[in-house]
Formats: structure tokens, sequence, C-alpha cells
């Protein structure tokens, strides 16, 4: 694993703190979205085990982490634009995002406004819309992912929210849940990797998923992480760093034989505009 070197940047007069690996010569751009209440520092268990391959950037977004806050909080539309600006600043042209929860909302919203900008998504766990409503359904889905995570989970993320704040909280979890995320992920023209948990909460059960999937022509690979709950980029690190990989070079998705645990990725649909398994590539 690589170890991110952490940095401090302004943009529109916020200081943003951010963690970047340049990655090997020539290497891709690639960077990490978190999700509501959180920073980034819980993404980087994966964010490290890619980081030798990717130029790897973690940002916390205005107004969530270490980041400052802007006068007033951001939506899904404003962050989408702040992570925009961010890379201006960092001098990118074109990027995969890697996003979990509120960071997938952010990416479909960023490729519906720069659409030339963005190589690959990788949306990991994108929760929002109507399997979250109403609020106090969300709520009960929240308990439930809670005691499915890690317990080392705790030290990392109680600190962002009590940081973040409780009406802050409350008001983005309002906005996720009205976000049109299904729409905004199958309008995607790009490479596109959903990754589910099989324990999530927050998620519809995967034949209904499936179903979701396969009701357009579309560039999605759908794989599911057996065991994992929400938080899989904290969680299971090292099949989510796999699986990326695999999709990022147009490979099968096959399960990480170094991953320790009864943990188990496969795929479950594979868009008609992504390249298509071989007969030698056998089962998924």
């Amino acid at each position: 694993m690589t170890v991110l070197a952490e940095r401090w940047t302004t943009i529109a007069g916020i200081r943003v703190f951010y963690r970047e690996s340049a990655g090997g010569p020539g290497a891709a751009s690639m960077m990490h979205l978190h999700g509501f209440g959180l920073s980034g520092r819980y993404l980087l268990p994966t964010a490290e085990r890619l980081a030798g391959k990717f130029h790897t950037l973690v940002p916390d977004l205005p107004g969530f982490g270490r980041s400052g806050k802007p006068r007033e909080p951001l939506d899904v539309p404003e962050l989408a634009h702040a992570a925009a600006a961010f890379l201006d600043d960092r001098g990118i042209d074109r990027v995969t995002l890697v996003g979990n929860s509120m960071g997938c909302a952010v990416i479909c919203e960023f490729a519906h406004h720069y659409p030339e900008r963005l190589e690959r998504a990788v949306l990991v766990a994108p929760a929002g819309g109507l399997h979250n409503q109403p609020l106090h359904r969300a709520v009960r889905q929240l308990a439930r992912d809670g005691i499915r995570e890690p317990v080392q989970l705790l030290p990392v993320a109680v600190p962002d929210y009590l940081r973040f704040g409780v009406p802050s909280t409350m008001r983005m979890f309002r906005a996720l849940t009205r976000y049109p995320a299904l729409d905004r992920l199958l309008a995607l023209r790009i490479p596109t990797l959903v990754v589910v948990g099989s324990a999530d909460p927050l998620m519809p059960a995967l034949p209904r998923i499936q179903q979701i999937a396969g009701q357009t022509d579309n560039h999605v690979l759908l794989v599911v992480i057996h065991g994992a709950a929400h938080a899989i980029n904290f969680s299971h690190p090292g099949e989510l760093a796999n699986v990326t990989r695999q999709f990022m070079a147009d490979q099968p998705i096959r399960d990480d034989p170094d991953s320790p645990g009864d943990a188990r990725a496969y795929e479950i649909h594979r868009g008609v505009h992504l390249p298509p398994l071989t007969a030698t590539d056998g089962p998924a």
C-alpha cells in the first residue's frame, strides 16, 4: 500500500484539505469522494491500495472533514461543481471518480455537468432515492447498517459526524433521498462500475438492483461483495480495490484470493456497451 501525502489548497476562498499520491509515471488520475457527514479518511484503506497505480486524490469536500465551511451548506450540484474546481486547481482535465454513498450522487451530477472530464465512474453503495424515503425509514436503515460495520469505523466516523453537525447531517440526508440517483446513473454514457454489499440495508434487495440494471442498454457493470454493508471502501478495501483494478483494465471480475475472510466478489450484470466476456473467461 502507498501512504498518501496530506496537503491543503484554497478553492473559492475555502481551505480544502486533501490527500495525494502521484502514482507511477504517466499514471491516470483517480479521485475518491466520501459520503455525507464524513471526510475522506474512511476511504483511505481502498485509496491506498490503488495509489501505486493511479495518481490518487482524496479530498474533504468543502464543509466536510478538515476542510473549511462555506457560508451555506452545499447541495449535490454545488458539491459536483466544487469537485470540478478542485480538479482545476490541481491541473487535472480528465479523471476517474470513485465514490461511496453521497459521493456517488456527486459523481453522477459531475457527469451531468462535465461529461467530457469523466473517464470512468466507480459507484460504491449508491444509496438515495425512493428506497430511502421517508426520512424515518432511512434513519432505521442507517441504524441497522451501524451494527453491521466493523467497530474500527467508529473512531473514524464519529469525529467526522460531530464536526459536520446534526442539522447539516439531516439537511443533507433529506437532499440525498430526493436526489434522482437512478435516473442520473442510467444516463451515464461512460464505463461505470457499481459495487453493492449483500448486507447493505440502505440498498434495495439484489434481485431488484439486478432487475433495474437490466431495464435499459447501459455501460454499467454491477458487482456484489458478499457480506459487505454500506461502507465498503473501509470494511472491504482488498476486494473493492481488486474489482476496481479489473474494471479499469476491462478484465473479467474475479474474487481476490489475497483478501482473507468469507467475502466474495462477483458480477451480476454487464451492460451491453461494456466488453463482453468470452468463453475463455469462464463464469464471472
